[in-house]
């Protein structure tokens, strides 16, 4: 009970901040921005003449990309960094609560900024009769992967004090696990490499998983997935903090 306790105290605590600074209110209107311009703009919504939402979720990968460690790059290195961290586990909080606080109250935060694109779906309903347990599986994936890059960015911010480097090293891992299974890659790849390692590269790419949820398709193997990389970076996290705290 006192795991939990601790875990809720701590996740409150970040959810305060978020909303007690410009921060939170300063990614969502770019977030909401960006997902409108390239949604309406770029993927010409209204042109293409569908009522889905495959242009909306298309370019979910690429702006959690930057957007998500920008939130994720303060949740250790402003600890570290102030001094808080040290303090922070003298008390009775372990670093796997304090992380499950922290983990918790970011993932939820990216998840009220996609839920407020909720005029995307409305706009479409309007226009025509859009299937919506397609667009429910969307939004799923698309908080599955929110929290992959979440988790990405909670290890690379454990790791510095500095939060720039600790963007830069999460847009990096983002990057590789984005374009680990794009053609031109593989390509590369099995010019040189067996397709044992071809195959096992591709794998651990975000994108034939998410693009897989993205047609409807609620696959337990795609959700699996997601729930490993969370799990196996939080758990490097883990590992990191306990370091740190010489736990």
């Amino acid at each position: 009970m006192d795991m939990v306790q601790h875990s809720k105290a701590i996740a409150k605590r970040e959810w305060g901040a978020y909303f007690n600074s410009p921060v939170a209110y300063i990614f969502i209107i770019i977030f909401l921005a960006l997902t409108g311009f390239f949604t309406f703009s770029v993927s010409s919504f209204y042109e293409a003449g569908q009522a889905d939402l495959r242009g909306f979720f298309l370019w979910h990968p690429w702006l959690y990309l930057i957007l998500v460690p920008a939130v994720a790059m303060r949740l250790w290195s402003e600890e570290r960094r102030s001094g808080t961290m040290e303090l922070l586990f003298t008390l009775s909080v372990t670093p796997g609560q304090a992380m499950a606080g922290k983990m918790m109250a970011a993932w939820l935060f990216l998840t009220l900024a996609l839920a407020l694109t909720f005029p995307v779906p409305l706009t479409a309903a309007y226009l025509g009769s859009p299937d919506w347990g397609v667009i429910v599986c969307g939004y799923i994936s698309s908080m599955l992967l929110a929290g992959a890059y979440l988790s990405v960015g909670m290890f690379t911010s454990a790791l510095t004090r500095n939060q720039v480097i600790s963007f830069v090293l999460a847009v990096v891992v983002g990057l590789f696990l984005i374009l680990a299974g794009f053609q031109p890659v593989t390509a590369l790849l099995s010019k040189w490499a067996p397709s044992w390692l071809v195959s096992g590269v591709a794998a651990f790419s975000f994108m034939p998983h998410f693009e897989t949820m993205q047609r409807g398709i609620l696959d337990i193997r795609d959700v699996v997935y997601f729930a490993s990389v969370i799990g196996f970076m939080l758990f490097l996290t883990h590992l990191v903090l306990s370091n740190r705290s010489g736990r």
